[in-house]
């Protein structure tokens, strides 16, 4: 630990005379609550939800707010918008469409409950939608297809554990992964078993739970998984293409595919990769100082991410180069709670032990930056876990 953190700061002193404009903040809007969900770009409005139980809408330009929708419980997924509805899930049980102008509710479909794996397990599955069909996982352990004009389950297919990553879908496929540490590839018109794919594991962590969602590159179906392992396997057949061990750190997020190469953070090795894609050669890594589990975006040329330090990265896609960041006022603030001035853990601060929960709280009141990164006309939108949302002017 000591030397990851010497080396991470090391990189950033190297790095400081190659920093291009820091982003400037445009916006930041307040929610009553965390913020794990993404943002979702319509027209004029961005959409997200927070752990308040609200879904919210507001002006992408102002930061305003056009209207919230209250629901029974967290809203850590991030919305979908089409057909001029906006469609999410809660974690009341209820997967929702509401009316995009006006927040109104259209239809909500009951599933069988959601349910939290551990203290780790931020996100709820998100729907995707693809020729009049929303796709969604559901604490239930089922995968589910709904109709979006009325709500009504047009399949649905039984895991044997918690569904809380995101479907990637084609327009005969339907891919996913779940806790029980398989990854489905079923037919996305009748939700039959096409092939599943079983991770190794790990002595630690035996069942390989799968919690964020896949990319695709090319014919590869791309993903990370709690037994620290980064797989691709081949999107037809479901047999393995490659894999990489991160030893002794989960892989969370949701790899970002930019031309060839993919692009992830790592949980407790604090590290941010990029890979080739075809081959799974490692091109460069950045040490930092705590996990990121959100997916990195293409801003200006770069590539950004954020961290559970409560910092925003944007790093050069060619080396890993620090370019610029964004750090949020509680991180200023707070960041002796559990660093020395050096940026090693402070001797008092523990992250796995009898006071996990409380580190853990101690950790997001830095502002940790859960949420994948979207970007749209050089802004990043983003929420932290003080309740804040972000809109951030990049510069090249």
């Amino acid at each position: 630990m000591r030397l990851r953190m010497v080396f991470f700061f090391v990189i950033l002193l190297l790095n400081s005379h190659l920093l291009i404009a820091q982003p400037t903040l445009l916006w930041k809007f307040r929610t009553g609550a965390q913020v794990h969900s993404s943002a979702s770009i319509k027209n004029q409005t961005v959409f997200f939800g927070s752990e308040d139980s609200c879904l919210y809408a507001l002006d992408k330009q102002t930061g305003n707010l056009k209207w919230h929708f209250r629901t029974g419980g967290a809203v850590n997924s991030t919305p979908v918008a089409s057909n001029g509805m906006i469609f999410f899930n809660s974690m009341d049980g209820y997967i929702y469409s509401v009316d995009e102008e006006k927040g109104r509710l259209i239809w909500k479909f009951k599933t069988k409950g959601e349910v939290q794996y551990d203290i780790w397990d931020y996100y709820l599955s998100s729907p995707i939608v693809n020729n009049g069909t929303l796709y969604i996982g559901s604490g239930d352990s089922n995968i589910y297809a709904i109709n979006i004009q009325n709500g009504q389950c047009l399949w649905r297919y039984k895991t044997n554990g918690i569904v809380h990553a995101t479907p990637l879908c084609t327009d005969k496929m339907v891919y996913i992964g779940s806790l029980d540490g398989y990854f489905y590839a079923l037919d996305a018109n009748k939700g039959e078993l096409i092939w599943r794919f079983k991770t190794v594991g790990d002595k630690y962590f035996p069942k390989g739970e799968i919690q964020r969602g896949a990319t695709m590159y090319q014919n590869s179906i791309i993903f990370g998984s709690r037994d620290y392992n980064i797989y691709a396997l081949d999107a037809t057949q479901g047999t393995g293409r490659w894999n990489m061990k991160e030893l002794g750190s989960w892989i969370i997020a949701t790899p970002l595919v930019s031309g060839n190469d993919i692009f992830f953070g790592t949980s407790d090795s604090h590290r941010f990769y990029c890979m080739d894609a075809e081959s799974g050669e490692v091109k460069w890594t950045l040490p930092l100082s705590m996990r990121v589990y959100g997916t990195a975006c293409v801003s200006n040329d770069n590539i950004a991410f954020g961290c559970f330090n409560g910092m925003l990265y944007i790093v050069d896609p060619k080396n890993g180069r620090i370019v610029s960041s964004f750090q949020t006022d509680e991180s200023k603030q707070r960041y002796p709670i559990i660093y020395k001035p050096n940026g090693e853990f402070r001797d008092d601060f523990e992250l796995y032990g009898k006071e996990t929960k409380e580190s853990e709280k101690k950790i997001l009141s830095l502002g940790s930056i859960l949420s994948d990164l979207v970007v749209e006309n050089g802004i990043i939108y983003f929420g932290d876990a003080n309740g804040n949302f972000y809109a951030l002017k990049t510069e090249r």
